[in-house]
């Protein structure tokens, strides 16, 4: 169930905050768990939905994700020294957090997570930005911050004890509209500057038609595109069709690109051959990729095992293991990653504020 959590977590960020051209967005999560085996804590910055920035527990050192990352020790040599040491200053923070979390629910025992979610967006062209922050325990939501109405919600009843204390603190509010009105922007702007070549550019994807059984959907799977911004559905005879399909989520993969599936329930009779067709468009490519369905062209889970013995000449579906990996990647800096040190202690992350 907490490995769920932590999945469908990662997957509703991806959704809510997906990007435009125009509009870019950065991202943080944080992540402390008491779920064995994973890393008790671990962070991960997004920039339009591209991981850029990765630290947990084990290895306890912040690090780039993509090449481009490391051009903003430029401007700012010790850029990574200081963002590991806030790491690790904000490991123990939420190590109380889920303490402090268990007593206000009662819990003696028992596997829980924390998890933040905190960032912001610019519009490149009119300047607008805004911002959004995000607490959850166990999967559930349990406090957030509204920026246009600058006010606190508590979702949930154990949540309010804190928003008592931070309503009663009027720099906190202060602190939270300098932070999403400049302080995150600026970030991002410059994280926006240093990677517009990749951030910017198109890659199409590999379209593989997959099928686990005779009886099973019929899945067309598209792995390797960017932006994510793109379109996959189902034709019959030329007319798109959603009855009988089922979309899946698009999902990152670890090199920057992304995936999506569609799974379309259909009788393959010789009669039928030809008649349907799998679609990817991707945003600001006027082609489209289209895959026709016939028999040969379905990879079987027997032709997908042939076909990854002969050096994997066709792409296949990330498997789920890798899934929860990425997701075990979802983590990032709330507040403190990307502030002055020295303001990281005046505001702990919502469950450990009422203990402070």
């Amino acid at each position: 169930m907490i490995g769920m959590n932590l999945l469908a977590f990662f997957v509703l960020a991806v959704q809510i905050y997906s990007v435009t051209p125009v509009i870019h967005t950065l991202n943080y999560f944080t992540t402390a768990s008491q779920v064995a085996k994973l890393p008790d804590y671990w962070e991960a910055a997004y920039v339009d939905g591209v991981q850029i920035l990765h630290f947990d527990s084990h290895h306890r050192k912040a690090k780039a994700k993509q090449d481009w990352v490391d051009k903003i020790t430029q401007d700012d040599p010790h850029y990574w020294e200081r963002e590991t040491a806030g790491s690790i200053q904000n490991e123990q923070v939420f190590k109380v957090d889920i303490e402090t979390a268990k007593k206000r629910f009662n819990q003696t025992g028992g596997v829980h997570m924390f998890q933040v979610m905190v960032g912001c967006e610019w519009n490149d062209e009119t300047g607008e930005v805004d911002g959004w922050l995000h607490h959850s325990y166990d999967g559930e939501d349990f406090l957030s911050f509204e920026l246009k109405t600058m006010r606190l919600i508590a979702a949930h009843p154990q949540a309010s004890i804190t928003k008592l204390k931070w309503d009663q603190d009027g720099g906190y509010y202060q602190y939270n509209k300098n932070y999403f009105t400049e302080e995150c922007p600026l970030w991002l702007k410059k994280h926006v500057s240093n990677g517009r070549e990749f951030l910017t550019r198109t890659e199409l994807p590999t379209v593989s038609l997959l099928q686990k059984t005779p009886s099973s959907p019929i899945t067309c799977h598209a792995t390797g595109f960017y932006p994510r911004t793109s379109d996959l559905f189902w034709r019959k005879d030329g007319q798109e069709i959603h009855e009988d399909v089922e979309m899946g989520e698009t999902l990152p993969n670890h090199d920057g690109t992304f995936q999506t599936t569609a799974d379309l329930k259909v009788e393959l009779t010789p009669a039928a051959e030809g008649r349907y067709e799998c679609v990817f468009k991707l945003d600001g490519v006027r082609e489209e990729m289209v895959t026709k369905l016939y028999a040969r062209s379905i990879l079987s889970n027997m032709r997908i095992q042939e076909e990854e013995d002969r050096k994997k000449t066709v792409a296949i579906a990330v498997p789920l293991v890798v899934l929860a990996l990425v997701a075990m990647a979802v983590a990032a800096g709330v507040f403190l990653a990307k502030r002055p040190k020295s303001q990281q202690a005046n505001y702990a992350p919502a469950s450990s504020a009422s203990s402070s």
